[in-house]
């Protein structure tokens, strides 16, 4: 199936024609090279797109991440989206999904977003029947809990952030709701500082996740059955997962060694994927299990609560509210604040007036990222910190003394 999909690649679609030019025929998977974020999505336009194989003319559009002066946009034809459907629906038994759950779907809808839709789509391919409470994300914390408790809800779908603000809603007003024994989370990771909140608000329940996917890199990995951390996840039929070394790029085979993971799609060929790094790192639990681990995110973007911010787009934020100013340094470092997920821009250079630079890249980064702003004026994340400091104090790699672009800090 690699194969025919280089070759229809190399035929109908510009960007892999021109990135695979000097390959031979067949060449293996390693032999491809590893696609570059910038160049990926500055081929797949709105207008005059290299990077597709052929016209949309049936199917979805999605947006993932970007700015509002450059938006990420995902397509799917209909064959592809029923497919990943399907296939990710056989998961949601294993994750712990029973005949007749009663399962409120409340991640966010509308605006182009997957969350909500896929998990409606999924639901409805799984294998055990259950009864679906479309109440989406931007409904009350107060609708919400008079739906859970009105239907008899017995399962939750939701983002981690949104779980949490739930359960603080259902402490204060209703003290717990004991029917509910499965939570199952997506779009971000799951952190120790809210086991304890979610196990309060719903004491029976059992947190999952519902399985790995993004919306450009598609669906990766599915829950393990019986198994007790949420990180791990077995790859999907028709993917291909690689785990490659942060620094050499060769794929790691050995478990419990860390690198960032880059996926090939072998079912999506309207807009392909082949060796795209998702932005998240990993470890191999058993290579020839295809099981993983998940660690965090690397140096492709970052996820704060929900929203992804590309590190590309943050550096651009920064230099066009510098004006010119010489930044000779930066780096994002993703905290856990007060049970809150948070961003830091950490910077260096000869600038005067730091602290209106600071508030000049808030602004900027409000202005092209609405979605983050949103999420800080409803409590969902932390608002932006910016720290100043010397070229020095700038966290290098030990090994190659190469900026590292991205410091996780929030552990598991």
């Amino acid at each position: 199936m690699l194969d025919q999909l280089v070759k229809l690649v190399r035929h109908s679609s510009p960007f892999y024609a021109e990135l695979y030019g000097d390959l031979p025929d067949a060449p293996a998977l390693e032999a491809l090279p590893v696609v570059e974020h910038a160049a990926y999505w500055a081929a797949n336009t709105l207008q005059d797109n290299k990077l597709r194989t052929g016209e949309h003319v049936g199917g979805i559009i999605f947006k993932s991440g970007g700015t509002t002066s450059a938006p990420k946009v995902s397509v799917y034809t209909r064959a592809e989206w029923r497919e990943m459907s399907e296939t990710f629906s056989k998961g949601l038994v294993a994750a712990g999904l029973r005949e007749g759950d009663r399962v409120a779907n409340l991640f966010y809808a509308g605006e182009l977003y997957s969350s909500f839709i896929f998990t409606l789509n999924a639901l409805q391919d799984a294998p055990v029947d259950t009864v679906q409470l479309p109440i989406a994300g931007s409904a009350t914390q107060e609708f919400v809990t008079n739906a859970l408790l009105e239907f008899d809800a017995t399962v939750l779908t939701a983002p981690p952030t949104s779980l949490c603000q739930l359960a603080q809603h259902v402490i204060d007003t209703v003290g717990s709701l004991p029917l509910i024994h499965l939570v199952l989370f997506s779009g971000e990771a799951f952190y120790g500082d809210q086991r304890e909140l979610l196990a309060s608000a719903f004491p029976n329940a059992a947190v999952r996740s519902i399985g790995y996917a993004s919306v450009d890199g598609g669906i990766i990995g599915a829950p393990v059955h019986g198994e007790d951390d949420a990180r791990v996840h077995q790859v999907y039929p028709g993917r291909i997962m690689e785990i490659l070394d942060e620094d050499t790029g060769n794929p790691i085979e050995e478990p419990g060694r860390a690198g960032r993971i880059v996926v090939t799609d072998l079912v999506r060929t309207l807009q392909p994927v082949l060796r795209y790094p998702v932005g998240d790192r990993a470890e191999w639990v058993d290579f020839g299990a295809r099981t993983f681990r998940l660690l965090g995110r690397s140096g492709e973007g970052a996820r704060v609560g929900p929203v992804t911010l590309y590190l590309d787009d943050l550096l651009e934020i920064v230099r066009d509210a510098a004006g010119g100013q010489g930044i000779t340094g930066g780096q994002v470092v993703l905290r856990r604040h007060r049970a809150k997920d948070q961003l830091v821009l950490r910077l260096s250079g000869d600038v005067t007036g730091t602290d209106e630079l600071t508030e000049a890249i808030a602004k900027r980064l409000d202005e092209t990222r609405p979605m983050f702003a949103d999420h800080v004026a409803r409590g969902l994340i932390q608002p932006l910190a910016i720290e100043w400091v010397g070229t020095t104090e700038l966290t290098t790699n030990p090994r190659t003394g190469k900026l590292v672009r991205l410091i996780d800090e929030r552990g598991a």
